[in-house]
Order: structure tokens, then sequence, then C-alpha cells
């Protein structure tokens, strides 16, 4: 491709036509999501995870996106996105965008999937097509099961409408009192503690001939449904329509006003128990326009809140098909590989060469889950909280599980008289509950636990482990992209670099006494923090490509993240494409850059991949006119990441390790299977490969040659 240079004429960067919407963009995304579960080459059952993963995404787009546009209208705030739209805008366009995506949603699972999962033995029923033997089970087990634990709400002048918990499925119920002829109003919840589906028993189901059937299953709505007069005896039921609601689910927690920042936080997760105001409403299709009329005027909602369904709502239950044996309609088995250079130690154990003489010898890249985080990582934390000559691990924590192996190694490194000191955030969204939970057991356990930072989220990924070795200190670290959770390893793709260098070692204790004491500083000798140098240091490093193009040099920049949002840095990438700098763009998810437009961003190409692992890892690739640079750390190019949030970004120094991310790099612009590309009016195009072309897929790729490595 010939690069285009156009820094003759002068423009804006920063007109709104040159961005893309954040919440249309984030919509995009999750389309791409969803395509996954259409896409005829995905294996059957992975193609319900990919319809539940889009319906448990969106979930959450309301929950905190919406409900924060919501509230700024509610607020009269008048300042326009990036993009040049209105709060009132932006909803009007989110809903525009997402009502045709929800109903291709529940149309390929009612139309499509369902009819083929039927045929390889796994049935859905409705209850109107029970056989009366099968009535007669699923009544028996209604009233043995479900009747006692549900609790029928009238609506009347005694009683007021309901609260109506946060994602809860509900049945909205006309009752007519047969002696005065009143219609009224009934909410019955489903249980969320019952399961979603009423399996039915093998000798209760129905099959043709030559038909091996594998799970035959009611919805437990369905069952309630037709069982109503069990909970409103003497009285008509006449209608029956399922609904389901999400509420404003954001913690709005004013940090600098808070005397304990870990009793706010309780405090504010009392408040999202109960739950903020209902910003969407989900009910049946066939609802009938008064008890439509009902919900939308108790919930104070408007009909630009409210989403037709056809067919089964909350569509998130779909992850528990991936339980089925049903191997043949899965994804092949993954199992993680432990890298040539850790084998030995899994073979010889504490006993033989230990992760510190491995490190010492020279920096280590993980890549997962193509490597065992086991093997890797946890190893990493385990062998230092046993080691007699380990002093001191320090680390942050965003996300974790409560089980994990990681939180029993920094208890097992207390208690055997380690200084050991963890920075947990307990604002990390969804996770705050579970995150106080474990670091008051560490606590607990004698472990100095810090409760994050007021005014910033710390989403910094690193570890530091201090050991004394023949009477000198050396500091050991672990600098990563994702967070220390054995489980989401399995399943999110993250890099991470172990080392044992001086500067980086340096750079980590500045880091740490930053974030558990006080302190002011500005520099470090390697990393890229947020929120001291980052931003600078990745606009020079852009800068520096520019230059290399007006000095007759090439430029070239490749960088992979989650999301870019910022527009800082979007106009500094525009600038350089202007400039001849050759730019590719790896962003799974948001992406309001806009690629191809003639005179700013012709030199820039976007695309997203979307596969079986979830791509979390961030690196950026500069040229550096042939001394290339290549860093991996724990942040996206958005405002919340260079300017909220504590981040670190590392330089990868050893030349082997640069290649091989750069290898990383080349393998995922390779893509043909999984990739999409951004076009210029915002929407993308999957890639397909031509008739003389491989396809490439570069998660099957990476796959393959960890197989390969570890054989």
């Amino acid at each position: 491709m010939t690069k285009t240079k156009n820094t003759t004429t002068e423009i804006n960067l920063k007109e709104p036509e040159y961005y893309f919407n954040r919440e249309l963009s984030w919509l995009e995304f999750n389309y791409r999501v969803l395509h996954e579960g259409i896409d005829e080459r995905t294996p059957l059952i992975e193609r319900l995870k990919f319809l539940a993963i889009f319906s448990s995404n969106l979930d959450e787009f309301f929950m905190v996106r919406v409900a924060t546009l919501r509230e700024q209208l509610e607020a009269q705030v008048t300042r326009l996105s990036p993009d040049g739209m209105s709060t009132k805008d932006q909803l009007i366009a989110i809903s525009q965008k997402l009502r045709p995506l929800v109903e291709l949603l529940h149309q390929h699972f009612e139309q499509v999937l369902r009819p083929l999962l039927a045929k390889h033995g796994v049935i859905i029923l409705d209850y109107v097509d029970l056989n009366q033997e099968q009535r007669i089970y699923l009544q028996n087990y209604f009233d043995e099961q479900i009747f006692p634990v549900l609790t029928p709400l009238a609506v009347d002048p005694g009683h007021p409408f309901p609260h109506i918990s946060n994602l809860s499925l509900n049945l909205a119920v006309v009752i007519q009192d047969p002696d005065t002829k009143e219609e009224l109003f009934a909410r019955v919840k489903v249980p969320q503690m019952l399961p979603r589906f009423v399996v039915m028993p093998e000798a209760l189901r129905v099959q043709t001939e030559g038909q091996s059937l594998v799970w035959v299953g009611v919805p437990l709505e369905q069952v309630i449904a037709h069982n109503l007069v069990a909970l409103f005896p003497g009285m008509n039921v006449q209608e029956c329509y399922a609904f389901r609601i999400t509420r404003n689910s954001d913690i709005a927690l004013q940090e600098d006003e808070a005397d304990d920042l870990l009793l706010a936080i309780e405090q504010e997760l009392r408040k999202r128990r109960i739950g903020g105001s209902t910003v969407r409403l989900e009910i049946d299709a066939t609802a009938s326009d008064w008890v439509r009329n009902t919900l939308v005027r108790e919930l104070d909602l408007s009909e630009n809140d409210v989403y037709d369904v056809n067919g089964l709502l909350g569509l998130r239950d779909l992850m528990s098909f991936m339980q089925l044996p049903l191997p043949e309609l899965k994804d092949p088995t993954w199992t993680p590989v432990i890298p040539a250079r850790f084998r030995r130690l899994a073979e010889i154990g504490q006993d033989g060469e230990n992760i510190f003489d491995l490190i010492s010898q020279r920096d280590l890249l993980v890549h997962h889950p193509y490597h065992s985080f086991a093997a890797t990582v946890q190893r990493f934390i385990t062998q230092a909280a046993h080691d007699p000559k380990v002093l001191a691990i320090k680390m942050t924590l965003y996300r974790t599980s409560g089980d994990s192996p990681i939180v029993q190694a920094l208890i097992a490194a207390a208690e055997n008289g380690k200084q050991v000191a963890v920075l947990v955030e307990i604002k990390a969204r969804f996770d705050e509950e579970n995150n106080i939970l474990w670091a008051k057991k560490l606590e607990q356990a004698g472990v100095h636990v810090v409760y994050g930072l007021v005014g910033l989220k710390t989403h910094t990924k690193v570890v530091l482990v201090v050991r004394r070795e023949d009477n000198h200190i050396r500091r050991y670290v672990h600098i990563g992209t994702g967070n220390y959770n054995p489980k989401t390893a399995g399943l999110y793709t993250d890099l991470g670099l172990l080392s044992c260098r001086e500067d980086l070692g340096a750079d980590l204790t500045d880091l740490f006494n930053y974030l558990t004491g006080y302190s002011r500083q500005r520099s470090y000798r390697k990393l890229l923090v947020a929120p001291v140098n980052l931003r600078d240091r990745m606009i020079a490093l852009i800068h520096r490509e520019i230059e290399h193009c007006q000095n007759d040099r090439s430029g070239r920049i490749v960088a992979k993240m989650n999301s870019l949002v910022d527009p800082q840095i979007i106009a500094k990438l525009y600038e350089a494409s202007r400039a001849g700098v050759e730019i590719d763009l790896i962003i799974r998810g948001i992406c309001c850059l806009r690629p191809g437009f003639p005179n700013v961003s012709e030199n820039i190409r976007v695309i997203s991949i979307i596969g079986r692992f979830l791509e979390h890892s961030r690196i950026f690739y500069f040229q550096n006119g042939g001394q290339e640079e290549v860093y991996i750390g724990s942040a996206d190019w958005m405002n919340r990441n260079l300017t909220r949030r504590v981040e670190a970004v590392t330089p990868v120094e050893d030349l082997n390790l640069a290649k091989d991310l750069q290898e990383i790099l080349g393998i995922m612009l390779s893509d043909n299977r999984q990739a999409w590309e951004l076009q210029p009016d915002g929407s993308y195009t999957q890639r397909r490969p031509s008739d003389n072309l491989q396809e490439q897929s570069a998660q099957k790729t990476l796959m393959e040659m960890a197989s390969n490595s570890g054989s």
C-alpha cells in the first residue's frame, strides 16, 4: 500500500465528523458477538453461548451506560459527545440501533437454534405442547418444588406496586374477581434460586423413531404460568405475560466526602441490591395494552424504554447448556500448555530448579490461555509464598475469585512471616462485594491490605517479589495485561512479563510506595504509569513516528487493545496518518476513531477479533526508524484508563520476546475467520477467505503454535 501524506491542508482534527459515538460503537461490538451465535461455522452449543454473552453484555450496558445517559438527561446536562450528539440524541439512537438486534437475537434462537437443538436431542418444550402425562408430572413438581417458594403480590389501593428487583424474571397476571367482575393486577416473581429450565425425567421424554434424546426441559416461567390457579384460589386467571426489568446499578460514590472508603462502598452495595431507577422493560410481545401500560406507568418508563420479545426472555440463561455432555457440538477442549522453559520446574518440583533461577537467566513472556496460568504466574506467586529467601510480596488485585490459589498463596506467605502488601480494588464494577469479602480474609491473615485509592481505580496488574540472594536484594516482577484470576485466565487472552531487571524492580517499588503510602512520584525509569506519564509518553511515541516520516523515513504503529475512545490519542493518530505513518489497530470493542476518512485517516486500518477467547491483551508496537519498541500493559486508550485509573505499561526489551509479540500482532492482522474490518461509516465487515486462500483463525493458529512448542 502506498502511504499517503496530507499535511499541507490545515484541518481541525477535533471536528465531530471524525469520531464515532462510543455507545453506538459498543452496540456494533455486541452485534459481532451475536454474529458468532448466528454463524453456521460456530459449533451449535457455542452458538448458544454467544447468544447468552450478547444478552449478558446488554444487561450491563443498560445498567451502566444507558443509566448514566438517563441521569444526564434528567440533570439537563448539555455537553455534547465528541461526535456531536446530545444525551437525548444518543438515547434515541441506541433504541433505534438496538431494536433490530434484539429482534434478530430472539428470532434466530426461536426459529433456527431451537429446531437445530431438537435434531441433536436437546428439546426445549413449550408447556402448551406437553401431553397429559407430562403435564401431570409438572403439576406435581410445581406443587412440591415451586409453589412453596412463590409469593404473589397484588396491586390495589391496599397493596402498592411492589418493588421489582434488577434483572428478575416476572409474570404480570390479570385476575378477575368472579363476584364483582373486577380485573386486578398481580405480580409473581420467578424464583432465581431455581433452575431456569425444569428437566423432564427420561421416562417422559417423547422421542421419534431413531432419535436419541439428551435433554428435554420446560422453561420454569411457563410451568408457573400454567399453574397459577393454585396461587389465586377462587379467582379467575385472565391473562399472564412474562416481563423482565433492568435497573441503574452503577455505584455513585462521593469518595472525597467518605471518611472510610470501605464503609462507603458497603453502603452503596446495599443500595444497589434495592436497585436504582428502571432503565429497561422487556416484555412478552403479546402482552395486552392494559398490562403494558400499567408496567410503563408504575416503573416510570417511556415507550422508548420498552422492548417487545417474541419468545423466551433472559437468554443469558442459555449459558447453562454449556454443561450438556455434547463435545461434538462444542469447541474442541483446550488444555493450556506449559511453556518449554517452565516444564522442568513442573517435572522436578520445588526440590529442583525454582522459578527465580529461571527468571534470573532472562526475561520470560507468558501468553494465556495458550500458556498455563497455573504453571507460570500462579507458580511464581506460590513459590514466592513458600521460598525462605523471599522477604516480601506486593501485588495489585482488581478481580479474582475467593477460592483462588493466588489468595491462598498470599495468606500462606503472611503466615510464613513474609511482608505481604496487597492493593485490592474494591471499586471494580460488579465485583465490589466479592473483593471486600476475600480482602477481609487477607487482612485477618496478616496481609497489609489497601482498599484502593480515592479518586482513582487501581487497574494495573503487577507483582513485586523481594528476595535475598547471597547477601544482596533482588527484585522479581510480573507485569501483565490481565487479572490474577485462574478462571478467566482460561477464557481471556492476556500477556505477562516475568523479569528481574533492576530498573523494573525499582519502578514497581516506587509504584507500590505511591499506592500504599504518600508519594508524588512523577517519573519512572521504564514504566509508563497512569495517571502520571502514560498519556504523555504514548503521545510522544506516536509523535516520534511522525518525525520519522517528516525526515523521509517510514513510520509504523500497530496497537492492540480492548477499546479506543480517548479524543486526544485519536487526534494524534489522525495527525500521524496525515504525516504518512502506517497504522494498524486491533480493537476488540469500542472504537471511536474513524478509519479511511479522506485527508484524515487514509493510512489507518482497524480490525476487531471475536472468537472463543475474549481478546484482552494490550500490545503497542512502534517501528522507531528500525529501533523497534514493543510495550504491554493494563491500559486501553480510553480517558478513564489514562486519567482516572492507575495503570502500568512496560517495554519488552528482550529482543526475542519483542519478536514474539510482533509475531502475535502479525497473526492477528492476518486473521480471516474471526476478524472484522471497521468501515468509514462505522459498520464492520467480517473477513472471509477468498477461494484461493486458506481460512486463518488467529486464536486457532496460536493454539497450534503452543501445542507444537509443548510437544
